[in-house]
């Protein structure tokens, strides 16, 4: 079915709205003092925590996922749930609303390495919404959402100035156990399959692209991550000062 009829188009539109909605919801709780003083940080936190709401709740969604349907780690491309499907939709409709809540923001410039993985994630997930296939590979994508939720504590630590708390000192050995599990190993395996399996055909060989595109940006990140939180004195003081993407 051609995508403008598609019957997943109200799932995308609801899941987006349900994010716009949860934002103005978020909006209203209160800022930390080194926040509410910065606009640019105040509009940081706000987004910030959208992603935390959408990471625990897709990262515990897919982990469930694959634990009903076992099959998705194997039949990447034909293994189907409607709890899957539901889920792909869910996270696509997040990617959508924060594309806009970036532009609209007036902060694209300084998050285009957020706008670029939106759009290729997006891409993909749509392959699995409008064609109903790769809904296991879009699953198993997702497990990275586990792994973001610590990530984003981190992130939300160093906005708000609280690096030298003990929780902030044990959130970077856990996050970086996580982004191992979540994020280094999944997406691994998922390139192995493409490169062995699909690399061939027309919808895998787009799937494989923008697959190995992400991972050139996940090494960048995993970086940028270990130079930060691991080798501080390597970071010049002033780098990336407006980036959204807080090393």
């Amino acid at each position: 079915m051609p995508p403008l009829l598609h019957p997943a188009l109200p799932l995308l539109l609801g899941a987006t709205l349900t994010f716009r909605v949860l934002r103005r919801a978020l909006c209203r709780l209160p800022l930390p003092v080194q926040v509410r003083a910065d606009p640019l940080r105040t509009w940081r936190w706000h987004n910030l925590l959208v992603s935390f709401a959408h990471s625990i709740v897709s990262g515990i969604w897919a982990l469930l996922c694959v634990w009903q349907t076992p099959e998705m780690l194997v039949e990447i491309e034909t293994a189907w749930s409607l709890s899957g499907y539901l889920l792909v939709c869910f996270s696509a409709g997040y990617f959508i609303h924060d594309t806009v809540d970036i532009v609209a923001s007036g902060q694209a410039r300084a998050s285009w390495e957020y706008l670029v993985h939106h759009i290729m994630a997006m891409g993909a997930f749509f392959s699995g919404i409008f064609w109903n296939s790769f809904v296991g590979g879009g699953v198993l994508t997702l497990l990275v959402e586990v792994s973001n939720i610590f990530l984003t504590i981190r992130m939300m630590m160093k906005i708000s100035n609280t690096q030298d708390h003990l929780l902030y000192q044990v959130n970077k050995y856990v996050n970086l156990v996580m982004y191992f599990l979540f994020r280094l190993a999944p997406q691994a395996y998922l390139t192995h399959f493409f490169l062995h399996y699909v690399g061939q055909r027309t919808l895998g060989t787009f799937l494989l692209a923008v697959l190995l595109m992400l991972d050139m940006m996940i090494l960048i990140y995993f970086s940028r991550l270990l130079r930060s939180d691991f080798c501080p004195e390597r970071v010049p003081r002033q780098q990336h000062k407006d980036k959204f993407l807080t090393e």
